[in-house]
């Protein structure tokens, strides 16, 4: 954002109109309330800028407001003491701020840039503030909170009901618990121009349909069963087959033309009790001959595969075709602190590795706690072995290794249920079946899980997943 600022005003757009612009963003969500009493933190930056705009713009609307300031407000400097010449009203020092019958507080102290924790004045007024119980809104994001990672650099971090933000959402309004912290989000334009935000070069999207929609294919009239791509999944053993059948079925929705279980004879059958439409293969010996026979475009394995020799043979041997290989569940296991191992498998090809949290500790080791950003921990993951990471959880990261990302928010909380993460691995590999790019796959495969969980509501189970799919996707196909 300090890019962008500085590209504003390259552009002729100062900052000082940036700021007044963002105090009238963050007057309006406070006129929301019925607040007679207000109380404005103001900080030594930029942020506290912002709150002094706001409290004048209150004031002008007839409501009571005082500011309370960290430091010295004659030390203020450029935008923000251009901004505190233009208040008038009341002022505290932040120690003296009272928080007694008050109606509303602007917490305007420090924004997503804070690199260290709260101390002193600050972290006493932000305990106060939420001891007093009246709503907060937080200016950009909650003071203590990291924009970068969503994580509270310290002890202490204000909760925000609304955070009112500018220009672009922040990682940290979307990773947890940041998202939590900042309540509801308002994103306002301020007039910082496109170029100047284009300018910046930004590699990392909330996942929405404008990400991916344009790089999945529609089929076409002429197209048949193999042309929409075959997907191979590999079965768990007997008494072990569901989490590859909601793959297959997975899949299957997504779009692939055609679907093929392979596995030993004992877990066919048990498959055959429930499947028509998905084909079966016995693969005693493996599936080398089959998947270059048959063309295979994209393959599944791990759920429900067990760590076992034939898992990693099968494994190998879908990674040595010109296919794309969706990696889930057990070959986490077979990898277990070989991070490198599964790189060098991987080689050249276009793989996605879907691991929850703990399967991603178990691969990347230490290294996976190194970052406190989810984001950036998944965008080094997936540079460090050459593939496409899903790091999956209510903020599900999609990383590619050449550094562009996506960050859902679209996932309820009845999503987290067994077998969930086998239907998002066969989505994934029934779009790339079809040809999209893997990240763009990946990405909308996320996406569609999640609404389509969204379509069940309360009670699901991952069964009733790839059943809801077709309306999703009919839905996203009128949009």
């Amino acid at each position: 954002m300090t890019e962008v600022d500085r590209a504003s005003a390259a552009e002729g757009v100062p900052g000082a109109a940036l700021m007044e612009r963002a105090g009238e963003a963050v007057a309006h969500a406070a006129l929301d309330y019925a607040a007679e009493k207000i109380v404005v933190l103001a900080g030594p930056g930029a942020n506290g800028g912002d709150g002094f705009v706001a409290a004048r713009l209150l004031a002008e609307a007839n409501r009571a407001v005082v500011v309370a300031v960290l430091g010295d407000r004659a030390a203020l400097r450029g935008d923000a003491a251009q901004a505190a010449a233009g208040w008038a009203g009341p002022t505290v020092r932040l120690e003296d701020a009272d928080f007694a019958r008050v109606d509303l507080i602007i917490d305007a102290l420090f924004g997503a840039g804070l690199s260290r924790p709260l101390s002193g004045a600050a972290a006493d007024a932000v305990l106060a503030a939420q001891a007093c119980g009246a709503p907060i809104i937080a200016v950009d994001t909650p003071s203590g909170l990291d924009g970068a990672s969503g994580h509270p650099i310290g002890d202490v971090c204000m909760r925000a009901d609304v955070t009112v933000t500018f220009v672009r959402l922040k990682p940290g309004h979307i990773l947890l618990p940041g998202r939590l912290l900042c309540g509801r989000i308002v994103l306002a334009d301020i007039g910082a121009p496109a170029s100047a935000v284009a300018s910046v070069g930004a590699r990392v999207w909330l996942n929405r349909p404008a990400v991916w929609r344009d790089a999945i294919p529609e089929p076409s009239i002429a197209g048949h069963k193999y042309s929409r791509g075959h997907v191979a999944v590999w079965s768990g053993p007997e008494l072990q087959t569901g989490a590859s059948r909601l793959s297959a079925l997975a899949a299957l929705r997504a779009g692939a033309g055609a679907v093929t279980l392979l596995g030993s004879k004992a877990a066919l059958k048990e498959h055959a009790a429930h499947l028509t439409a998905i084909m079966l293969r016995e693969a005693e010996d493996g599936w080398r001959s089959f998947l270059d026979q048959r063309k295979v475009a994209a393959v599944v394995v791990g759920p429900g595969a067990s760590a076992t020799p034939d898992t990693r043979r099968a494994l190998e041997e879908a990674c040595a075709g010109d296919r794309r290989v969706v990696m889930d569940a057990d070959v986490f296991s077979l990898f277990a602190g070989d991070a490198e191992g599964l790189g060098r498998l991987i080689g050249e090809g276009e793989a996605v590795l879907t691991p929850h949290e703990g399967e991603f500790k178990r691969v990347f080791g230490e290294d996976a706690d190194v970052a406190p950003s989810k984001l950036e921990r998944a965008r080094a993951a997936a540079a460090r072995v050459g593939a496409t990471i899903v790091l999956k959880g209510p903020d599900t990261v999609v990383a590619s290794q050449d550094g562009r990302a996506t960050i859902a928010d679209n996932a309820p909380p009845h999503l987290a249920t067994a077998g969930a993460g086998d239907v998002l691995a066969g989505l994934i590999a029934g779009l790339m079946a079809q040809g999209a790019p893997v990240f763009e796959a990946a990405s909308a495969a996320v996406w569609l899980h999640g609404e389509a969980a969204n379509a069940i509501g309360r009670g699901l189970i991952a069964d009733d997943l790839p059943g809801a799919l077709p309306n999703v996707l009919q839905s996203l196909a009128s949009q």
